[in-house]
C-alpha cells in the first residue's frame, strides 16, 4: 500500500466516522428537542408504541399536520365571551353537574374552533392540541374519560367534580394565549 492510497483510507475512515457522529448528535438534538416541545406527551408517545423512532415520527407527524392549521390568538371580544360563559359553567355546576360537564365539554370544543384547531374526533383533538398545550392535554383525556363514565351512568358526583378541573385546566391555557402560540400567530 502507497502512501497516497494510505492516506485517502484514512480520510475516508475520517468522514464515515464524521458522518456516525453527526447522525448521532442529530438523532440527539431530535429527541430532546420533541421531549422539550412534548414533555409528558412524550412519554406517553413513546409507552404507547414502546419504540422511540416509531413515537418520535408519530409526534414529527403532529407538528407538521397542526402547523398547515392556521392557529390565532383569541380577540379579546371572544376571550371575554368564552371567560364569561366558563364562569356560568362553573356556577351551574352546583346545581346541576352533570349539565355543566356537558357544556365544559361543548365550551372547549368552540374554544377550540375559534382557535383554528379541527374538532374532529377526540383522539384526532388531542393529538392536535399536544403539539401547542402538551402539559395539559392529560387533563382533557383524563375529563373526556370522565365525561365517558358520566355517560354511562358510571361516574359520581366527584368524579364530575375532577372532570370540571381538568376542563378548567385546558380552558384556562387555551384562553390565555400561551406564548408559544403567539409566537406561531405573529410569524
Amino acid at each position: 500500500m502507497n502512501t497516497t492510497t494510505l492516506i485517502l483510507l484514512c480520510v475516508l475512515i475520517g468522514i464515515a466516522i464524521l458522518g456516525i457522529a453527526a447522525f448521532f448528535f442529530l438523532r440527539k438534538r431530535r429527541t430532546e428537542g420533541l421531549r422539550t416541545q412534548f414533555g409528558p406527551e412524550y412519554d406517553r408517545a413513546l409507552q404507547e408504541s414502546g419504540d422511540r423512532r416509531h413515537a418520535e415520527a408519530r409526534l414529527e407527524e403532529r407538528k407538521e399536520r397542526v402547523e398547515h392549521f392556521k392557529i390565532q390568538p383569541l380577540t379579546p371580544g371572544d376571550s371575554a365571551r368564552f371567560t364569561e360563559s366558563w364562569r356560568r359553567i362553573q356556577a351551574r355546576f352546583v346545581d346541576d353537574p352533570n349539565g355543566a360537564v356537558t357544556e365544559a365539554d361543548q365550551l372547549l370544543g368552540d374554544v377550540m374552533s375559534t382557535r383554528g384547531y379541527p374538532v374532529s374526533d377526540f383522539e384526532q383533538r388531542t393529538a392536535d392540541i399536544s403539539v401547542d398545550h402538551p402539559r395539559v392535554v392529560e387533563n382533557y383525556r383524563a375529563a373526556h374519560e370522565i365525561a365517558l363514565r358520566h355517560a354511562q351512568g358510571k361516574a359520581s358526583t366527584e368524579d364530575l367534580r375532577q372532570a370540571m378541573i381538568h376542563y378548567r385546566t385546558l380552558f384556562v391555557d387555551l384562553v390565555s394565549e400561551p406564548e408559544m402560540v403567539s409566537e406561531k400567530a405573529a410569524s
